[in-house]
C-alpha cells in the first residue's frame, strides 16, 4: 500500500512538471507585481506560502496596485476562492488520516492537481493529487520568492508585459469553463457589468459586482448543460 502510494506520488510529480514551469513563471510575475503594488518583500512570500491561490493573489495585487482598498481586495479574493468549497468536498473521500493531516493535504488541492488526479465518477488518485500538488506548491512559492527578491533584475514589469499576467490568467480560466450557453451568458454578463461599473466605482468593486452574473447559473441546468466530466484521469493520458 505504501509503495503503491509513493509510486503514484512520483507519477503525480512527473505529470505536473509542465504545469509547474508555468506556475513558477506566474509566481515570479506575482512576486514582481506584489512588490510594485507596495506589499513589501515578506508579505507576498507569506501569502503564497499560506494562501497558494494564484487567481486570488493576483486579484489582491491588482486591486491594491490600482489604489483599491484592503476590504475590496479581500472580498475579491474570497469570491474567487469560493470554488474551492465544492472542489474540497469532491476530493474529501480521497484524503487520509486525522483532521490535521487531511487539512495539510487539502492545502495543495488546486485546479491543476485536482484535474490531474481526477479519475471520473467522483474518484481521485490520492498519490497523484498530493504529488502534483506538492510540486506546484513548491514552484509557486519559489517563483514568488524569486520575483520579490530578484525582480529588480528583471526590470519594469509593465515594459515586459507582466502586468498582463492577471487578465491572461483569468482569460485562460474562463475559456475552460465556457461549456454551455448559460456559461457564455454568465461570462458576457460579468464582463458587461464590470465595464459599466468601472467608471463610477473604486478599484476592486467592479470585480466584486461582476460576480452577480453568476446568478444566471443559479437554477439547476438541464442534463445536457451540466458540463463534461472525464471518464479517465488526465494523468492516464500522459506518459
Amino acid at each position: 500500500m505504501v509503495m503503491g502510494f509513493w509510486h503514484r506520488y512520483r507519477r503525480g510529480v512527473r505529470v505536473a512538471v509542465p504545469f509547474a514551469v508555468a506556475v513558477g513563471v506566474f509566481g515570479l510575475s506575482f512576486g514582481v507585481l506584489a512588490r510594485e503594488a507596495g506589499m513589501g518583500s515578506l508579505a507576498p512570500v507569506v501569502m503564497s506560502a499560506t494562501t497558494f491561490a494564484g487567481s486570488a493573489q493576483f486579484a489582491v495585487t491588482s486591486v491594491l496596485g490600482a489604489g483599491g482598498g484592503v476590504a475590496a481586495a479581500c472580498i475579491a479574493a474570497l469570491l474567487l476562492n469560493a470554488r474551492y468549497g465544492p472542489i474540497g468536498m469532491s476530493v474529501a473521500s480521497a484524503l487520509r488520516g486525522g483532521a490535521l493531516k487531511r487539512l495539510l493535504e487539502a492545502q495543495i488541492v488546486v485546479d491543476e492537481s485536482w484535474a490531474l488526479s481526477n479519475q471520473g465518477g467522483g474518484r481521485f488518485d490520492r498519490g497523484i493529487l498530493i504529488g502534483a500538488g506538492t510540486l506546484l506548491y513548491a514552484s509557486w512559492v519559489v517563483g514568488t520568492t524569486v520575483g520579490v527578491f530578484a525582480g529588480n533584475l528583471i526590470g519594469d514589469p509593465n515594459k515586459l508585459g507582466l502586468d498582463a499576467a492577471f487578465p491572461a490568467l483569468f482569460l485562460a480560466l474562463l475559456v475552460g469553463q465556457i461549456r454551455s450557453r448559460r456559461a457564455a451568458l454568465a461570462a458576457i454578463g460579468g464582463a458587461a457589468i464590470a465595464l459599466i461599473v468601472t467608471p463610477f466605482a473604486k478599484p476592486g468593486i467592479p470585480l466584486i459586482v461582476a460576480c452577480l452574473a453568476c446568478l444566471i447559473g443559479w437554477r439547476r441546468p438541464p442534463a445536457d448543460e451540466r458540463g463534461w466530466a472525464p471518464t479517465d484521469t488526465i494523468a492516464e493520458e500522459l506518459p
